[in-house]
């Protein structure tokens, strides 16, 4: 057998045919469950040989399940979602600011009932997104939930997907990170030139639409990036992790319940929505903080 046949074998590419598998069973002295299983341990069977068994009963994934979930694209619908929650202010402050300054031929109070009703469309339209793609998925919920064991040749593949996805990944990234510090450089060239109120208002805007385009570009990737780990059972999907994971998913929907509660609560009666905007960036700080100390809690108990 050529060493490209071996290396394919072991990448899980190819797999050898019935007869050399028995062969080789049959030569190093094992089952056939222990050359084709990527995870095995050992154990006495009443014979006095040793055979192979999983420690305890996984579910299996198959090649066949694995490629379907890798297939679902879901990713584009997502991320347009939070781009949609992300930038659903802007058009209320961009027309806020406009009213105040007399650019436009409407009071104050229609431009804040035009904006919010923006904002609620918007908001309602990523909402109608996110149920959609949980539909799609909801036949692999269980991959990120429970502890899996996957067939052979699955575990090459996906690693060998990961690893020719990463290049798109870090640029990805990359280009998110450098539009989040970009997305800053309206705001100081108004405080630069002593800009007008409306102007200072509508690069606030802009802001939040250039970092909607970055969280798109996060998001996107993230959750492709995040189909490969959640195979490999790596990152955030390890057993130890899906095991805390109910508890912390638990405490941070009571986390962003508060913060929406926050935002909503200053917002409507103050009409200040050009400045409680920085509610969401101050959440999105302290988020992985909030999980991080209710993982600990988790692990101590």
């Amino acid at each position: 057998v050529s060493r490209q046949s071996v290396s394919k074998w072991e990448s899980g590419q190819s797999v050898p045919d019935l007869n050399r598998i028995l062969e080789m069973a049959r030569i190093f002295g094992v089952t056939t469950d222990y050359l084709l299983k990527d995870e095995i341990e050992e154990a006495e069977n009443v014979d006095g040989f040793k055979s192979t068994e999983s420690s305890k009963k996984l579910r299996k994934v198959t090649m066949e399940e694995a490629d379907e979930f890798l297939r679902i694209k879901t990713s584009p619908i997502i991320a347009f979602g939070v781009s949609l929650c992300v930038a659903s202010a802007a058009p209320l402050i961009a027309l806020i600011g406009l009213s105040e300054s007399r650019r436009i031929g409407i009071t104050e109070d229609f431009a804040s009932g035009i904006g919010v009703a923006i904002l609620l469309v918007m908001v309602a339209v990523a909402v109608f997104l996110f149920i959609l793609s949980g539909r799609e998925s909801s036949k692999y919920e269980f991959l990120g939930k429970e502890e899996i064991e996957t067939e052979y040749g699955v575990d090459g593949i996906v690693r060998e997907k990961k690893n020719d996805f990463s290049g798109k990944f870090t640029i990805s990234v990359g280009i998110g990170v450098v539009l989040c510090i970009l997305s800053c450089v309206p705001l100081m060239l108004c405080a630069g030139i002593n800009a007008k109120d409306d102007i200072v208002v509508i690069s606030v805007s802009i802001l939040l639409l250039i970092v909607a385009v970055a969280v798109n570009l996060f998001v996107r990737v993230g959750i492709i990036n995040s189909s490969f780990d959640v195979l490999l059972q790596e990152g955030d999907y390890t057993v130890k992790k899906k095991k805390e994971a109910p508890v912390v998913g638990a405490v941070m929907l009571v986390y962003w319940l508060i913060f929406v509660a926050i935002y909503l609560g200053w917002s409507f009666p103050t009409g200040k929505w050009d400045i409680s905007w920085v509610v969401w960036p101050i959440a999105g700080v302290l988020s992985p903080i909030v999980a991080l100390i209710t993982r600990m809690f988790v692990n101590k108990k």
